[in-house]
């Protein structure tokens, strides 16, 4: 009975799905042959594995924009996945697309991303370009996309990895980037983190006084609307209605020129605004120091990160750095650095 379960799942995606969907069972394959799940698809078998791992939880305590914000209604890293996820998901059905690859790669797309926001990436890159001429060998800059592929395939389950199928990996390293994923379902992942990021961080920022809404660009707010709901909603509409039948996921010239609009608005407002962002300096610190100390001191790293030859250092250093909470990082911090009769 359970065995027709699966195979009642691949048949119905055939029924539902459009031609141009990515059929779970025609997946090209995980790094690792399994034996198939008697009840779930290999899509939904990789959604589940993504929950489940230690490195979805972490997100729960990373920073999305604003470091240590006051106040339990800022988005963090999680709650960005889920709202990328839901996001892709009403694309991805109003175009009868695979919702369940959708979701895996939604879920999964932030798993490598650093403690303390973008600003832990560009730490780890300027890191890593210090010690370049020491070990040629490691790739800058550090990106956080590339990170999490790493996460799915050699740092969860203590080494073993996730091994998630060629979908589900190339949709998460290509979410960001020039380069399109190979599939409809990851294309749709990569134009609703924008949709997601933009209009969250919007009311982030309005949330905390950085900007308020009369800030915003009229001209954008004219076209997408002047609601949160309404400008997801909007731009959510007109990819549906533009990317049908399509061999690419696209906006119309439109709403992308308005969503542009709104996002460099943030760049010049919130992103890079001193004030916005006065705990940056801070938090770079943090990780600069930290990345320093366990190149130093190798033999600090738990077990699992424990290097096993010495160009390996920076690799592993940076697994277990980027791999932190926001809080999980500033205790190290305290541990290592600041003198424990301080602290009492």
């Amino acid at each position: 009975m359970t065995q027709v379960l699966r195979e009642f799942l691949e048949e119905k995606e055939k029924l539902v799905y459009s031609k141009r969907a990515t059929f779970s069972s025609e997946t090209r394959g995980r790094l690792k042959p399994e034996e198939p799940c008697n009840v779930r698809t290999e899509f939904q078998r990789d959604r589940d594995r993504i929950i489940h791992s230690k490195a979805f939880r972490r997100l729960m305590r990373k920073t999305q924009v604003f470091i240590s914000p006051e106040g339990d209604h800022y988005r963090t890293r999680l709650t960005h996945a889920l709202e990328v996820s839901q996001i892709a998901r009403t694309i991805a059905r109003g175009l009868r697309l695979n919702e369940d690859l959708t979701e895996a790669i939604a879920l999964g797309h932030d798993l490598g991303h650093t403690p303390f926001g973008h600003i832990g990436e560009l730490a780890l890159t300027e890191c890593l370009e210090k010690i370049k001429s020491r070990y040629p060998e490691v790739k800058i800059p550090f990106r956080h996309n590339e990170q999490s592929l790493r996460v799915v395939d050699v740092i969860e389950r203590k080494g073993q990895g996730l091994n998630l199928t060629y979908e589900v990996r190339d949709g998460i390293l290509k979410h960001t980037g020039d380069e399109p994923p190979v599939t409809l379902e990851g294309q749709i992942v990569k134009i609703a983190d924008r949709i997601a990021y933009v209009n969250h961080d919007i009311d982030d920022a309005i949330r905390g006084n950085v900007i308020s809404l009369e800030e915003l660009p009229s001209r954008a707010l004219d076209i997408l609307g002047y609601e949160h709901s309404k400008r997801i909603d909007t731009t959510v509409k007109d990819i549906i209605k533009v990317s049908e039948g399509e061999d690419f996921i696209k906006m119309s010239h439109e709403v992308s020129y308005a969503l542009n609009l709104l996002r460099d608005y943030l760049f010049e407002a919130v992103y890079l605004n001193p004030e916005a962002k006065s705990e940056d300096k801070k938090a770079k610190e943090v990780i600069t120091l930290l990345f320093s100390y366990y190149c130093d001191n190798p033999e600090q790293l738990p077990v699992e990160f424990q290097p096993q030859e010495e160009r390996e250092i920076p690799v592993r250093v940076c697994d277990y750095v980027a791999g932190m909470t926001d809080r999980y990082a500033l205790r190290k911090f305290e541990e290592i650095f600041v003198p424990q009769s301080w602290m009492v």
